[in-house]
């Protein structure tokens, strides 16, 4: 196969930092490329420099696509030539249609009138090579995060793309929609599309990539070329992290308590769709020092049940009783649920968990302003105290406390959302796919983190799409699938395909 691309000799700064140094990278045409390294490799930022968003004269180094010279002022400058990026973060409007959504700056129209017939038919095919399921005139805004994914996809589908750029494009998505996107890969590859992956999911890049590029601290460490390198996971974590990494879970030995906390006949409405009740008759139990996990496809209900729990964050019409060491609760909004000691680490750490463009130090203290304040004043050295203490104890990569949030790795802004509930001291913790779109390393110390807190003694709740990451890490599965609690195992007990009988035959329980 011909080189379709080539970036030779890239050099990235912000500021002092050298985000990318002197990085090459070479695709070659018709193949599925992966591109693979920890959070902070330069994964992201090559691939932004790539599609303009990084316009030329901000980085040093050439880009040669088609055997041309490009010199990218703006992403529409790449999307000229066939080259689309789907970024991690979502770019869609909410209160659009899907069909808006896709065509968004690509209009099917005629002198300036837009065919909406034409929109929502056009929108329909392209959905169905996503395998969404969905009507074009849905809004956004009334979608899962895993779905909203699948419209961006099918908007970059909807250009003349000839290069299509994925930057972990299965991250928010279940296991049967993550198979069915990368076999849609697959079958773009065989019409002559290029593609260049950017995945934590190793096992997926293993599957599908024909070549694999590692990236560790801005720079290039090698390419992998399947059928004449040897490929495994083990091979490519040791690329990413300098070293092998034997375990993909810490050790730990469990010691529990009576049960902490309880949730009895829990039921929740729809907020929006009048008499649809989204979670039904949910009883689960957390013992002290317990890591509990809840596993389900998307759209069982895990998220929902997780925040109607969390002072009633989502739904209507919610009843049923919480019980935190043999007291019921009244929690009625969410300073209720901070006040009694509860927490709730969101799925959607940039929307609904951070504050971006704010500093760590702030983000560290949000949920817990009454502790550094006096008289409602705070108090600058206390917080300064607070973040610096949970930055080192949580090994927060970054430049110090006042570093902004939006520039940090994945990985460590999800260890400043850990940190900001950390702070709150709560003693229960529910942590809603708390490992999502963050590479192994940074996975490996998180999990070292949720493992400290329950040898604490907290009660944690672990909901995740990885089968493997709940198997690892949990003592106790509940299994939930359309709102309902089908199997509780233990770790004794449970394996990936007990939890998939479990949702499969959940008329019939995991029997």
């Amino acid at each position: 196969m011909e080189t379709v691309l080539e970036m030779k000799n890239i050099t990235k700064c912000f500021g002092a930092v050298k985000a990318l140094n002197n990085v090459n990278f070479r695709v070659r045409s018709g193949e599925i490329h992966a591109l693979v390294g920890e959070n902070g490799a330069g994964k992201s930022t090559l691939m932004n420099v790539l599609s303009g968003v990084h316009p030329y004269g901000t980085y040093t180094g050439d880009i040669i696509y088609q055997g041309e010279n490009c010199t990218f002022k703006g992403i529409r400058d790449s999307e000229k030539i066939g080259i689309a990026i789907i970024h991690q973060e979502l770019a869609l409007i909410p209160y659009l249609s899907v069909g808006e959504n896709i065509f968004l700056g690509n209009e099917r129209a005629r002198s300036g009138v837009i065919n909406w017939g034409k929109t929502h038919l056009d929108a329909m095919q392209i959905l169905k090579k996503v395998g969404l399921k969905e009507n074009s005139h849905v809004l956004i805004k009334d979608l899962g995060v895993g779905k909203q994914q699948l419209v961006e996809i099918a908007k970059a589908l909807a250009k003349e793309v000839k290069l299509l750029i994925l930057d972990e494009p299965t991250a928010a998505l279940n296991e049967e929609d993550s198979n069915n996107l990368l076999q849609l890969l697959l079958e773009l590859k065989k019409t002559g599309l290029t593609s260049i992956l950017i995945s934590h999911k190793l096992h997926e890049v293993v599957k599908v990539a024909d070549s694999i590029t590692i990236l560790r601290d801005g720079a290039t460490i090698e390419t992998l070329k399947v059928n004449h390198d040897e490929i495994s996971e083990d091979r490519i974590i040791k690329g990413m992290v300098g070293r092998e990494l034997v375990d993909r879970f810490p050790k730990r030995t469990p010691k529990m308590g009576d049960v902490y906390f309880e949730v009895r006949n829990w039921n929740v409405y729809h907020p929006q769709i009048e008499g649809r009740k989204v979670i039904k008759d949910v009883n689960i139990k957390v013992h002290k020092g317990e890591i509990v996990g809840i596993s389900g496809l998307m759209g069982s209900g895990r998220t929902e049940f997780a925040m109607s729990v969390f002072g009633k964050a989502y739904g209507k019409y919610i009843s049923g009783q919480i019980f935190k060491d043999g007291k019921e609760l009244m929690i009625n909004n969410v300073q209720q649920a901070i006040n009694n000691g509860l927490a709730y680490v969101t799925e959607d750490r940039k929307s609904a968990g951070l504050i971006a463009i704010e500093d760590i130090k702030h983000n560290i203290s949000l949920s817990s302003l009454r502790k550094i304040s006096k008289r409602w004043v705070i108090d600058d050295d206390q917080e300064n105290k607070a973040a610096t203490t949970y930055r080192k104890k949580l090994n927060i990569k970054s430049s110090s406390i006042f570093h902004k949030v939006q520039n940090l790795s994945g990985g460590n802004q999800q260890k400043v959302v850990l940190a900001k509930w950390i702070f709150a001291a709560p003693d229960i913790l529910i942590l809603d796919e708390p490992t999502r779109g963050i590479d192994v390393g940074a996975k490996y110390e998180i999990y070292t983190i949720i493992n400290q807190l329950a040898d604490e003694g907290k009660s944690i709740i672990f909901i995740s799409s990885e089968l493997p990451e709940v198997l690892g890490i949990c003592d106790r599965v509940y299994v939930m699938n359309e709102g309902r609690i089908v199997g509780e195992l233990t770790k004794e007990e449970a394996s990936q395909e007990k939890i998939m009988k479990c949702i499969m035959h959940s008329n019939r329980g995991c029997s």
